[in-house]
């Protein structure tokens, strides 16, 4: 068991530290706004991995496998989500909000932001159930057990890494901030993300 879960951590972390959507946006709003929005982002991106892990181990996740119309409406949702927040970050001025007590943005919308974006990914759930089967390390024990188990293993080292992402992107703000233009940078990267996921959500036509 042990050299099981040593096993699927080595493999949680490098699928967590490989470039993706994710640690990419995390990059991008705690060097945009600090460390203590990146850290909310995190904390929301994996909150929705309880979810996920709850759908394969209650068996959902095979039925929205089965229904490509399902699973297609549930892309269509995520996809339209990350567009709608493309649309508010173009919309709001382009600046570097390191003083959240100022910002007119509630800092807690960037946890509610996180979670939504993971949960409406239904490809995170078709990944964790190809992912943790793999990992489970005894047949006869409760296998609902063992995938939350997994699951919550995979949590922990995602939000390990995201935090420090979000601790070594907070850094940069002191010096992105000598620079007038970085701001506006930044803010179209952050368009650029949402975008680029909604698509990719959207193209990535496997169920």
């Amino acid at each position: 068991m042990i050299n099981s879960f040593i096993e699927f951590l080595i493999a949680s972390v490098l699928l967590t530290i490989s470039p993706g959507p994710d640690i990419l946006y995390v990059l991008v709003v705690g060097i945009r706004k600090g460390f203590k929005c990146g850290l909310l982002l995190t904390l929301g991106l994996v909150s929705g991995i309880i979810i996920h892990t709850s759908l394969v181990a209650l068996g959902i996740s095979g039925i929205i496998k089965a229904s490509p119309n399902l699973f297609l409406g549930i892309k269509l949702a995520g996809a339209i989500y990350l567009f709608y927040l493309a649309s508010k970050v173009y919309q709001a001025p382009a600046e570097l909000e390191i003083n959240l007590a100022n910002s007119k943005r509630p800092q807690q919308s960037y946890f509610t932001q996180g979670f939504w974006m993971n949960v409406l990914n239904p490809k995170v759930t078709l990944f964790f159930m190809a992912f943790l089967p793999a990992f489970l390390w005894d047949n006869q024990e409760d296998q609902v057990f063992q995938f939350y188990v997994l699951g919550f293993l995979f949590m922990f080292q995602a939000l390990v890494i995201f935090s420090l992402v979000a601790l070594l992107a907070g850094k940069f703000y002191n010096f992105l901030n000598q620079y007038p233009k970085s701001a506006l940078i930044l803010k179209y990267i952050q368009i650029f993300v949402f975008i680029f996921i909604g698509l990719y959500i959207i193209l990535t036509h496997e169920y």
